[in-house]
């Protein structure tokens, strides 16, 4: 049928991607489409191997025209320190502030990613941890339905930080909602506090109930991760 790529073709597909690239490029440059310029990194990332062209169209969205999603991967390109861009956590919080303030499809990891910095200082300009503010993000990515968000609220509370007092159970609030969401740590940490009694009434049935969600999430991850992935 026309139209379909025979990607058994070595030729056919070489044909194709040079002309998504083409489309991309139109779609970010003479058009001044923004999620054309993201496809277009998403392209010279994924496709040409070209990590400086893409941080330049990553920088560019981003900074031009606060792309949720360029500024997210610009985010972790400053992390990495990569498409010859500098390591700069400081850079990488303001990106990742961006896309979590703005919305979208990454704007919740974003969010995680803004409290994971403020939490340990990296993000900010005396390089001290702001556990408050981190609680802040992390609320705002749990209430996504973020896990590993979720999961260091539980933490927080379990353990107290300045600003954050110890709070035992909205600990075992946060971490069964985080097992919820299939985290292995959480229904472990929520399976202690049952099991001994900790800050929360002792309940051998619930403990035991998620131990064995913990073991049942372990063994499903572990077949998972023998499992073949593409792309994001």
């Amino acid at each position: 049928m026309a139209g379909l790529v025979n990607f058994e073709d070595e030729e056919e597909v070489k044909e194709y991607l040079e002309n998504l690239g083409v489309e991309f490029s139109f779609q970010c440059y003479k058009e001044k489409d923004p999620d054309g310029c993201h496809r277009l990194a998403d392209y010279l990332e994924g496709v040409e191997r070209n990590f400086e062209a893409a941080a330049k169209v990553l920088k560019e969205n981003c900074e031009n025209n606060q792309h949720s999603e360029s500024c997210y991967k610009l985010g972790a390109y400053y992390i990495t320190g990569k498409g010859g861009l500098p390591a700069d956590f400081k850079t990488a919080y303001s990106c990742f502030l961006k896309s979590c303030k703005k919305g979208g499809k990454k704007s919740t990891e974003a969010c995680h990613n803004v409290g994971l910095l403020e939490h340990d200082g990296r993000g900010n300009d005396d390089e001290k941890s702001n556990a408050s503010l981190a609680r802040d993000y992390y609320s705002k990515a749990c209430d996504s339905g973020f896990a590993p968000s979720c999961f260091n609220l539980s933490t927080m509370y379990l353990q107290g930080a300045p600003g954050v007092p110890k709070d035992m159970s909205r600990a075992l609030e946060y971490s069964l909602k985080a097992c919820d969401l299939r985290h292995i740590w959480a229904c472990a940490n929520a399976s202690r506090m049952y099991k001994l009694g900790d800050g929360v009434e002792k309940n051998d049935a619930k403990a035991e109930a998620l131990k064995n969600r913990a073991m049942s999430l372990h063994k499903e991850q572990q077949g998972d991760a023998r499992s073949l992935t593409f792309g994001e």
